[in-house]
């Protein structure tokens, strides 16, 4: 039975309410920069419940010449020996006073989506290749503010992993084992659990009152019996038909992203034309070394080794598809934030169409 439960892949994640909170306050107040942390828990027939977390020492950017540097110190935090000899500390003194105690994975902040890059990947590549079971939580500030909760969990995917640890990402390769950009991250669904005790105290809080006008109590009893409940205010801010300011920001981040991609691609193709033509001066090598040994046979002579192409040129290497992979995945991303947001947009200009059209 053990080795079952060991062995079942992963559903889901289930968040304990407490944690959620402590995530979005340490994200909140360290924005813009980058926060991390450690979350714990334990797996439970392949669901991870996520029933604590803390975070990693700030980063000290004293010594920084730009907010980009804090943010890439602060990125790298979770696989910083320092950080680990602290994360260690910290489960140690959460087994002592008997609290689940097994590392689940981190927590990172992300802004408008953009948290697809190099550094995320190495992070979770160094608590999943020790541990299966662990997960990244991501919360997006600026999407939350927004006045929805964002907060999503990855995985990397097996395929994924493989490639990562043989550091093969070639064309050939790439090709060979059918990789593309969306078999990078297996997300997966995120639940937020509370306590029957926090479920009770949500019960236990006074209904908004049917109508706006309250009627006075004519006498103490009325008040026992029936508490006066304060009015809720409308709101008319979903009626508002300007562009969402976060919509417009999502979509420049998508033309910076799709300018990443064509230069990356200018780079891959700057290196078939450098591959073209060495190959090109080999194949001219060749044919003359087979004419030169021809004319030496022919002498009765010894012929000259052909294989010294190897010596006397050098192919280009290949750079590596993985920065176009995560590009295209985030491409990929933004592109699914704006159809999100439009949908919203759309269906304010349709309701009120009749009074933009002209008669």
């Amino acid at each position: 039975m053990a080795d079952i439960q060991k062995d079942a892949p992963i559903k889901s994640v289930q968040v304990e309410a407490l944690v959620v909170m402590k995530i979005v306050k340490h994200c909140s107040t360290s924005f813009p920069t980058v926060a991390t942390g450690s979350i714990v828990g334990m797996d439970n027939n392949g669901v991870i419940e996520v029933t604590n977390t803390f975070q990693f020492p700030s980063v000290d950017v004293s010594n920084s010449d730009s907010h980009s540097d804090a943010s890439s110190l602060a990125a790298a935090a979770p696989r910083a020996k320092a950080n680990i000899v602290y994360q260690n500390e910290m489960i140690r003194h959460l087994k002592e006073v008997n609290v689940d105690a097994n590392n689940v994975g981190w927590y990172t902040s992300a802004t408008m989506g953009n948290f697809i890059n190099m550094s995320f990947i190495e992070n979770q590549y160094h608590y999943q290749k020790d541990n299966e079971k662990t997960v990244a939580l991501v919360h997006d500030v600026s999407r939350s503010s927004q006045g929805a909760l964002s907060l999503r969990a990855f995985k990397l995917s097996p395929e994924f992993m493989t490639a990562y640890k043989e550091a093969k990402f070639t064309t050939e390769s790439l090709r060979a084992t059918k990789l593309t950009y969306k078999d990078i991250f297996v997300e997966l669904p995120v639940n937020v659990h509370n306590s029957h005790l926090l479920t009770s105290f949500l019960h236990q809080i006074p209904a908004p009152p049917k109508s706006a006008e309250i009627p006075m109590p004519a006498s103490l009893d009325d008040i026992r019996r029936d508490p006066v409940q304060i009015p809720a205010h409308p709101g008319f801010e979903s009626l508002d038909l300007s562009i969402d300011p976060f919509l417009e920001k999502t979509c420049d981040l998508l033309l910076d992203s799709i300018e990443s991609h064509y230069t990356d691609l200018n780079n891959h193709q700057y290196y078939q034309r450098q591959l073209t033509r060495e190959q090109f001066k080999i194949t001219q090598w060749q044919a003359k070394r087979k004419a030169e040994n021809a004319a030496r046979l022919a002498a009765k002579q010894q012929p000259l080794p052909e294989d010294e192409w190897q010596r006397l040129f050098k192919l280009p290497q290949e750079p590596s598809r993985l920065e176009g992979m995560l590009n295209a995945r985030q491409v990929d991303q933004y592109a699914r934030q704006v159809d999100a947001f439009t949908a919203n947009i759309t269906a304010k200009m349709f309701a009120v169409r009749g009074n933009l059209l002209p008669e």
